[in-house]
């Protein structure tokens, strides 16, 4: 069985579901960042800078974009179960038990909020799935699911969730390092850009080829969990 044909894109509509406002409690996780920040390895804003830069090559973008481009691919077709094969794949990756429960959570809240935003979208295989425990429901899947039915491009609903993984990180950073307000904006200005170029990197790429490789940010990621005082869940 395939699927109805997609809405035409409204980018006010896509542009709500990367606010950095939207409550599906990114706030609430570091992801590992607030160990290195601890650890006195990750002070400065070019540190920062170069620590987003890494991250965004070695895992955002071809470990989670995959999953979107996957929604892309088998949504059409009706390829439930190849789906929730790839996502559980990238769920199970993530080393971090936080991390895991944290990605998860997100999901789940965007799917809440999603659903309620737009209960006429196809809700029902996603629904079905996460109730049965086929579908992990992170967050990379979700917004894939969401982005695709609401009629948004491949690419602009990639590279929207290549920036909200970058803006969350900087909306840490601000909490957990001496730097203000004006600096973090400049540095999502000057990181933006690379959302494309990115994409445009891993868009050739077979979801079932995805990959992390960034030993450093995982270790800090399982590391949290035995931080004296934290101010994230991750």
């Amino acid at each position: 069985m395939t699927e109805k044909a997609v809405p035409l894109f409204h980018w006010l509509a896509y542009q709500q579901l990367l606010d950095s406002a939207l409550p599906i409690g990114g706030f609430s996780h570091s992801f590992g960042l607030e160990t290195l920040v601890q650890q006195g390895r990750l002070t400065t804003i070019t540190q920062l800078e170069a620590y987003i830069r890494s991250m965004l090559t070695n895992s955002w973008a071809s470990s989670d974009a995959m999953v979107i481009k996957a929604a892309y691919t088998h949504i059409p077709r009706g390829e439930w179960g190849q789906l929730w094969d790839i996502d559980h794949m990238l769920h199970v990756q993530r080393v971090g038990s936080e991390t895991r429960s944290g990605v998860q959570k997100m999901g789940r809240r965007l799917l809440q909020l999603s659903r309620s935003l737009y209960p006429e979208l196809n809700w029902q295989p996603m629904d079905d799935a996460v109730s049965a425990g086929r579908c992990s429901s992170n967050h990379p899947v979700v917004h894939g699911w969401v982005s695709y039915h609401l009629g948004v491009p491949l690419n602009l609903a990639a590279e929207g969730y290549l920036y909200t993984c970058i803006m969350t990180c900087i909306n840490s950073a601000l909490r957990l390092m001496s730097i203000g307000q004006t600096q973090g904006q400049m540095l999502l200005a000057k990181l933006v850009p690379l959302t494309g170029s990115e994409w445009k990197r891993v868009a050739p790429m077979d979801p079932l080829d995805a990959y992390s490789n960034s030993p450093a940010a995982d270790l800090a990621m399982m590391q949290h969990e035995t931080l004296y005082s934290r101010l994230f869940m991750s």
